[in-house]
């Protein structure tokens, strides 16, 4: 069975984070691995994209009820129509987090996942208990699918 890793991160980053979000993306399709983010733009698109790139398998969870607010990288989008309370299910689907950046909703799912007894792997993210933090994106994708 393939693992199933989420990538968690705001919707706006800058340029490095959107870079290491992709590179996280292209190494978990290259480890055969599922992808589900929150499907949006920012740190979703990254790893959506570099997991695409490389033929993975993308789901993007959506918080509204339009597939096409997925971005271009999604290649099964799940709309849910309950918002923010979409990252309850994020954290609940996944093997494990990996969290890039982020802000307060980045916060919320590595708090849910955490609170689910989910491996948290961080890279540029919250200094919290709980979270393994990562060197760079092979260190944080190997740590995910251990």
């Amino acid at each position: 069975m393939k693992k199933i890793i989420g990538v968690i991160g705001a919707s706006i980053c800058k340029k490095e984070v959107y870079e290491i979000a992709e590179k996280v993306g292209s190494l978990l399709a290259k480890n055969d691995a599922v992808l589900i983010t929150g499907g949006l733009t920012g740190v979703m698109e990254a790893a959506s994209k570099g997991a695409y790139t490389e033929g993975g398998i993308t789901v993007g969870i959506l918080p509204g009820n339009d597939k096409t607010d997925a971005n271009p990288y999604v290649l099964i989008p799940l709309v849910t129509g309950i918002g923010e309370a979409r990252n309850a299910l994020i954290a609940k689907m996944c093997d494990a987090l990996i969290a890039i950046g982020g802000e307060y909703g980045t916060l919320s799912e590595i708090a849910l996942g955490l609170k689910m007894g989910k491996k948290v792997i961080g890279l540029l993210t919250w200094d919290i208990p709980g979270i393994i933090k990562a060197k760079d994106p092979q260190d944080a994708v190997n740590e995910a699918l251990k």
